[in-house]
């Protein structure tokens, strides 16, 4: 089955407001036609009633008993003059008068209801020649002599009136729909006109060109709304290709320093040659390399996981003093090799509910970056506590503090305050970034306090669960996690 439809959103706009206003329209000629015919029926049944009037008011009876009736076919208007039928009978029947117009028919030999002393009662009917008449009959009293007047006129004048004016509203009928055409496909053509150029001007963005952004003429209406929110979808595109090119080329960067390394300490080994002692060091310094790189991948795989939604939190109730002095024991050793110490204090009471390795992993995180940038001698605390409904683990430093400039971009991804010093320190940058997505899956959040000189604080908050709820029994919520 073929079926039309044009290609052209302003072409099919045109045709719907054309089917529309063409049903509109011939709706409207019918009821119009329905009030005409009513109206031309009512003129003429008014006419008719007048000319019974007209002859109740000349017609007597003469002293020889005949019925005198002066000027019988005359009509009250001039200026339209009728095809009188007059005919006059008593009530037993016996014809008392006829008008030449009726020629050989009798209107007495018509059926009429509604014949009565008191009114008219109009209505259509057909002489033996097949003319259709309108006929009005009443019962009037000639002194005490009571009568029975019927005046009818054709109903051609009525219909021909009818029939012109219905010809009249149908011949407008194209010319109306065609002035309609032209004008709405105008309309729907120039209001369309701007969502051809935001067409053209999409056309024209790639990947290289995302910055650029469709044109927005009215941000009231339906296509600026449009415009706007594409406008406002390339601003995320944007976004998320800077991001991914500058998250592939610190990958590259952070790839490329271990690997080359490794590469470096092999080719001067394998030169220089040496003895057990001089390959078991060689070896030594690309194993270090190689855990500094299975830790950057690990890490990767971690973030990678997390924006693919794969990873799902198995909650369950977990202290969060228990998890902090599991994470700091964890650790102990690296702090033990620059001369720290570790300080775990705080409420045992606070519980929060969460999956416990994720929540450890970030807790982690935060104590290796304390350890990294604390100076030698010094001391990381660990403090946890309950305010409100809400819980609360601070990991504080005294290294160097965080200048204000790089506070808001510390949980970036690679982003590294000192990079040739992280670098040393073995970091990738990925341990903050890591730690506020772990956060923030289970409904919390992280924060710096920091001062330069005195040192970092990393507050984590998350929501806190009664300790009265016994612990063997599971909190529903093992669902999957988008960063």
């Amino acid at each position: 089955m073929i079926r039309f439809r044009p290609r052209h959103v302003r072409t099919r706009l045109a045709l719907w407001y054309l089917v529309l206003l063409g049903g509109i329209l011939a709706m409207f000629i019918a009821g119009a036609s329905g009030v005409l015919l009513l109206n031309l029926g009512r003129e003429l049944d008014h006419d008719l009633v007048d000319n019974v009037e007209n002859i109740e008011q000349v017609l007597s009876f003469g002293p020889e008993g005949k019925l005198n009736l002066p000027q019988a076919d005359a009509h009250p208007d001039p200026d339209r003059p009728q095809k009188l039928y007059v005919e006059i009978r008593e009530l037993n029947g016996a014809i008392l008068y006829r008008n030449e117009k009726l020629g050989g028919a009798y209107l007495g030999s018509m059926p009429v209801t509604g014949e009565g002393k008191d009114g008219y009662s109009p209505r259509s009917s057909v002489l033996p020649d097949g003319t259709r008449i309108r006929l009005a009959s009443r019962v009037h009293s000639v002194g005490s002599h009571p009568v029975l007047i019927r005046i009818a006129t054709s109903e051609e004048p009525l219909w021909h009136d009818f029939r012109e004016s219905v010809w009249a509203l149908l011949g407008a009928f194209p010319m109306v729909l065609a002035v309609a055409g032209f004008v709405a496909f105008g309309l729907a053509k120039r209001f369309l006109a701007p969502l051809g150029a935001m067409a053209v001007r999409a056309e024209e963005i790639t990947a290289e060109r995302l910055n650029e952004r469709l044109p927005v003429e009215n941000p009231d209406d339906e296509l600026g709304h449009l415009a706007r929110v594409f406008n406002e979808t390339l601003a995320r595109l944007e976004g998320s290709f800077e991001r991914l090119k500058r998250f592939n080329a610190d990958v590259s960067h952070e790839l490329r320093t271990p690997l080359t390394t490794i590469r470096s300490v092999g080719e001067v080994g394998l030169q220089r040659g040496g003895d057990t002692h001089h390959y078991r060091e060689i070896i030594g310094s690309m194993l270090e390399e190689v855990n500094r790189l299975t830790s950057l991948v690990e890490n990767m795989l971690t973030i990678s996981r997390a924006d693919a939604g794969h990873i799902h939190l198995e909650r369950a109730p977990v202290r969060l003093m228990d998890l902090a002095r599991e994470a700091a024991s964890l650790l102990e050793v690296l702090a033990e090799e620059k001369g720290e110490r570790q300080a775990v204090k705080g409420d045992d009471a606070t519980v929060v509910s969460g999956d416990r390795l994720i929540l450890r992993h970030a807790v982690m995180n935060l104590i290796d970056n304390a350890i990294k940038y604390s100076p030698s001698g010094g001391t990381v605390s660990v403090g946890v506590e309950r305010k409100g409904d809400r819980c609360v683990l601070e990991v504080t430093d005294r290294g160097p503090g965080i200048p204000p400039d790089d506070r808001e971009k510390i949980f970036d991804r690679f982003y590294r305050v000192d990079r040739a010093r992280s670098r040393d320190a073995g970091g990738s940058g990925l341990g903050l970034s890591i730690a506020r997505w772990a956060v923030e899956a289970h409904g919390g959040s992280i924060e710096l306090l920091s001062e330069i000189d005195k040192g970092s604080t990393f507050r984590i908050s998350l929501p806190a669960i009664d300790t009265e709820r016994p612990a063997s029994k599971p909190i529903p919520g093992s669902e999957m996690v988008r960063p």
